[in-house]
């Protein structure tokens, strides 16, 4: 009794595994008519493509193209103007001014007060 299941469950086993290599090949034709590339075994993995190698001096000339490119693409800095000093002769000739006004207007609150009394 136990050979006929197990009989009946290796041929259950080949159907299926015929149903699953039909269903795989027309899967195969659609992906080829889609323009799919197919892969080497059933089942297996999608291969993978190695990626190029660069050199150091070509990732350095990449950088200095793309430093070059994003100097071009920003606003320019407008030159800073020089700060302008003052001389210790215009200090000097500001000052005597400065006084000179203070002076007056001293002169001026005096004469007022003694006209105001």
């Amino acid at each position: 009794m136990k050979r006929l299941e197990t009989e009946t469950l290796q041929a259950a086993l080949i159907g299926c595994q015929h149903q699953i290599d039909d269903i795989q090949a027309r899967m195969a034709e659609i992906r080829g008519a889609l323009g799919v590339k197919t892969q080497a075994k059933a089942g297996a993995a999608p291969t993978v493509q190695s990626r190029r190698k660069i050199s150091a001096a070509g990732r350095a000339r990449i950088a200095a193209a793309q430093r070059k490119r994003w100097a071009e693409s920003r606003p320019q800095a407008k030159p800073v103007k020089a700060k302008r000093r003052l001389s210790a002769a215009g200090r000097a000739a500001i000052v005597a001014a400065t006084k000179k006004r203070w002076d007056a207007v001293r002169d001026e609150k005096a004469r007022a007060g003694l006209s105001g009394s």
